[in-house]
């Protein structure tokens, strides 16, 4: 089969579309369907909503699944500020109400685990079970030593130089990435590559992406003062073998009570494009198990 002959990721075609005004000063842009209890996805860096794709097409046959673009990324706005993760959170909730939901599942991954995270701590009430995967949370240990990894070199990687630096070549910025953190070379594939490079690659992109990561020190300053009282609702902690494996785990029981842990074999951080199956069937019998 020859590289690049595959489609990029994409959400059911029947889902619905819309943008939604958030409080907070951005336009998020969100897809939803399905019917049953709502779940809402929320995707990582270096990707978009359209990562979800397995676990949409799995969840929508008896969840109402609810699947937004983070603030700067994809379809949503790419307002100046906002990006630390607690107004992000705000950004979730207001989603969340203009569909008309309430309570709800979150399912996240990458970044989406630190906005995961805010929400939760923030509207505990609202989630009754949460799931992260494969990413630290700024200011909750062992973040310091996550920090001395030289493998998290693009948490500082961010400003005006960089954005000239990557103009053009956010392919190659974005496969240093991918290829570090992933188990299996060839994942993500090189459709689903040019697709979400292309997503940054918009007027804009880069410089809200890059917020993401300028936003950290604040985020920990917020989380150490979220973590003061712990979450109650089930957590899945998902790692991939080859990436954070039972870490998640450790870090997800500094700041909640009911963490399970799983790990995905043979999986680096692209749980999604690696290991779908697998993860796919983690997910649904961590829902399910009410």
């Amino acid at each position: 089969m020859l590289r690049g002959s595959a489609a990029p990721p994409s959400l059911p075609a029947n889902f619905k579309a819309k943008v939604i005004h958030s409080p907070e000063a951005a336009d998020i842009f969100v897809r939803w369907g399905g019917t049953g209890p709502a779940v809402v996805l929320i995707h990582g860096y270096a990707e978009n909503s359209d990562s979800w794709a397995p676990l949409a097409a799995d969840l929508m046959k008896d969840h109402t699944v609810v699947v937004p673009d983070l603030r700067g990324i994809g379809k949503s706005s790419k307002p100046e500020s906002g990006y630390d993760k607690k107004t992000q959170a705000h950004d979730m909730r207001a989603v969340v109400t203009a569909l008309g939901c309430d309570e709800t599942f979150v399912v996240a991954h990458d970044i989406g685990n630190m906005v995961a995270y805010a929400y939760a701590a923030m509207y505990p009430d609202k989630v009754e079970r949460l799931v992260v995967m494969d990413a630290p949370i700024p200011g909750i240990e062992p973040w310091k030593e996550i920090l001395l990894n030289p493998g998290v070199w693009h948490f500082n990687f961010h400003g005006p130089d960089a954005e000239r630096l990557v103009a053009g070549r956010e392919r190659i910025y974005f496969d240093r990435i991918w290829n570090d953190f992933t188990g299996d070379p060839s994942k993500p594939d090189e459709a689903t590559r040019n697709f979400f490079a292309a997503t940054y690659a918009q007027p804009g992109g880069m410089r809200a992406g890059f917020a993401q990561f300028t936003a950290f020190s604040q985020d920990a300053k917020d989380n150490e003062v979220f973590a003061r009282v712990k979450l109650t609702m089930p957590v899945l902690a998902v790692g991939g073998e080859k990436s954070f494996g039972p870490l998640q785990a450790v870090i997800m029981r500094n700041v909640a009570t009911n963490v399970q842990e799983a790990v995905v074999g043979g999986s680096g951080h692209w749980l999604m494009e690696e290991r779908a199956a697998e993860t796919v069937a983690l997910i649904r019998k961590f829902l399910d198990s009410q």
